[in-house]
């Protein structure tokens, strides 16, 4: 049994549930989740700050907007547009939308380190052409309540009647379907490798060393 087999990371081959649309090109991390809602110990409670100075106005009314609204609540994939999550690295930004309900993200594009930080997540981001997303954002608009259903592998969706071909980016999918999107996971079932690796380091002081578990 290697170190791997001890640590319990799911395999994410597939992902299913409701869509809600989000619309827009260079959707940033600022409009994800602004930076006065990031001074915080934990993630946990970002959920409800997503989106938030798009959803509500200075005096916390609701403005209009997909998360606001009824038949959208409990929805679990996103479908964007170009660009998202461009700006900043923040990792808050896929922290807040995994709290608020997100397990899956189709868009055109993505910006490279969200995605990055959306794969540490376990969240896939899935890329179409932008016929088939906007075709896509017109049919959950209109089956709000119907599942879309993502199968990572096989880089396919299916809505409705309809079978669309996706692309997955190589090494995020085999991360995925393998189970081993969770580096943190990883580094912490192979501590002992990790601490014996530093002992050979020259430049790494023995004090700075932590004890293996």
């Amino acid at each position: 049994m290697t170190d791997t087999d001890n640590v319990e990371i799911p395999e994410v081959d597939s992902v299913s549930g409701s869509g809600i649309p989000i619309r827009g090109n260079d959707i940033d991390t600022d409009q994800i989740i602004p930076a006065r809602f990031m001074k915080v110990v934990t993630f946990d409670g970002l959920g409800e700050f997503a989106f938030f100075d798009l959803r509500f106005d200075d005096d916390d009314n609701q403005k209009d907007h997909p998360m606001n609204e009824d038949r959208f609540q409990g929805s679990s994939v996103m479908v964007v547009n170009s660009n998202f999550g461009c700006g900043s690295s923040r990792e808050h930004a896929p922290q807040a939308l995994m709290r608020w309900g997100i397990d899956a993200i189709i868009g055109e594009s993505f910006a490279e380190i969200f995605a990055g930080n959306c794969l540490a997540l376990g969240i896939p981001t899935v890329t179409a052409d932008s016929e088939t997303i906007q075709d896509l954002q017109a049919w959950v608009d209109e089956n709000p309540d119907e599942a879309i259903d993502i199968d990572i592998e096989a880089e396919e969706v299916t809505y409705g009647d309809e079978t669309i071909d996706v692309t997955v980016d190589e090494a995020q999918r085999k991360a995925l379907v393998d189970g081993v999107w969770d580096t943190t996971a990883l580094m912490k079932s192979n501590a002992g490798e990790v601490r014996k690796k530093a002992e050979e380091l020259p430049y790494v002081d023995d004090a700075a060393i932590p004890e293996a578990e």
